[in-house]
């Protein structure tokens, strides 16, 4: 694999955790469904999921970037698993909207297992890492887009949770902005 295709990969990548936050904020918005606390950090699992991938864009290929990725996504995961186990005992009821039959957290915990994999694969081409930082040195097309929509969506998370939460512990079950009130 070639520096080269290895950054589409990851701008492709990148653009994918871009369509799960996307995703996440279209329905807190346009549906009016608040993230739950265990939301909110599998959100921020997805960013630091994603700041890996935006790193590998930015400064080239590299291990150390892939690692970012697998431990945010682990994180992620544990987190989402988390809330799965909360909700799988009859009778507890269930946080959120569904999407084909699962949960959203069921779907990150999936996509979180997906970025591990993807990872995992990823590192096995050991082409990609000869010379990336000559690729890497400016960010334009694909890897521009995917890096300025990440960049934005990562700050709209901050500002959005900064906004329920009121900077201090967020409520169990949300029903409006703190810091709005």
């Amino acid at each position: 694999m070639t520096p080269a295709l290895s950054l589409r990969l990851n701008a492709l990548g990148l653009f994918a955790i871009n369509a799960v936050l996307l995703f996440a904020f279209a329905d807190q918005f346009l549906l009016n469904d608040l993230p739950c606390p265990l939301c909110i950090l599998q959100r921020a699992a997805f960013v630091v999921a994603g700041f890996g991938l935006a790193l590998n864009l930015r400064f080239g290929p590299r291990p150390s970037h892939y690692a970012v990725m697998i431990i945010g996504a682990f994180a992620g995961a544990t987190i989402a698993g988390r809330q799965i186990l909360i909700h799988i005992v009859p009778g507890t009821g269930s946080y959120g909207g569904a999407l084909l039959g699962l949960h959203f957290y069921s779907w990150a915990f999936v996509i979180f297992m997906l970025i591990v994999l993807g990872t995992a694969v990823m590192l096995w081409f050991d082409g990609q890492f000869a010379g990336g930082e000559d690729a890497a040195k400016r960010l334009t097309g694909l890897s521009l887009a995917a890096f300025v929509l990440f960049t934005l969506l990562a700050l709209g998370n901050g500002v959005s949770t900064v906004l329920e939460c009121a900077g201090g512990l967020c409520p169990d079950n949300p029903t409006d902005y703190l810091l709005l009130r």
